[in-house]
């Protein structure tokens, strides 16, 4: 916190492709992917992410996909940590539960920009939350739509509701 009270919010970015991507979309998808992202809200301490079994967090940094490739610094919130934590659980009972997972309509970018805006009113960056549509645009993206549609990204912590 700072001398306003507020706390300061970040988004944590992952390429998952760990460069992949920029290497071989252009050959798959005719188009230039500079990644496959995921990404996280970071405040209060915590790094909190959506996957497949719900809404997860975990020490800032300390998932198994390592240090972030880049960190977006979104401003600050005023919202406390305890309201902050009761509305993640009313999230997590009904919008972001984990059979709600979708890699392309519903995911861990849609969740973190929908935190962003309840934390601050600023959106992540748009290059992230286009990018499900720009794979779908292409052949291989409509393609590859019904394995990719059973994949589910996890990438550890502990889920918000205690359940695992």
């Amino acid at each position: 916190m700072d001398q306003t009270g507020c706390y300061p919010v970040k988004v944590y970015i992952y390429d998952l492709s760990r460069g992949m991507a920029r290497q071989l979309s252009p050959v798959l998808l005719g188009k230039q992917l500079d990644g496959i992202w995921h990404t996280a809200i970071v405040v209060h301490g915590k790094e909190v992410f959506f996957v497949g079994e719900g809404i997860n967090h975990c020490p800032p940094g300390s998932t198994p996909l390592g240090q972030p490739d880049s960190i977006v610094d979104l401003g600050s919130t005023e919202v406390s940590e305890e309201l902050f934590m009761e509305y993640l659980m009313s999230l997590a009972e009904s919008t972001y539960r984990g059979d709600t997972y979708n890699l392309f309509e519903h995911n861990c970018n849609t969740f973190t920009n929908e935190v962003a805006q309840f934390l601050t009113a600023n959106q992540i960056p748009s290059y992230i939350t286009d990018l499900p549509a720009e794979v779908l645009s292409t052949p291989f993206g409509q393609a590859l739509r019904p394995l990719l549609d059973s994949i589910v990204i996890n990438p550890g912590g502990s889920n918000i509701t205690g359940q695992r």
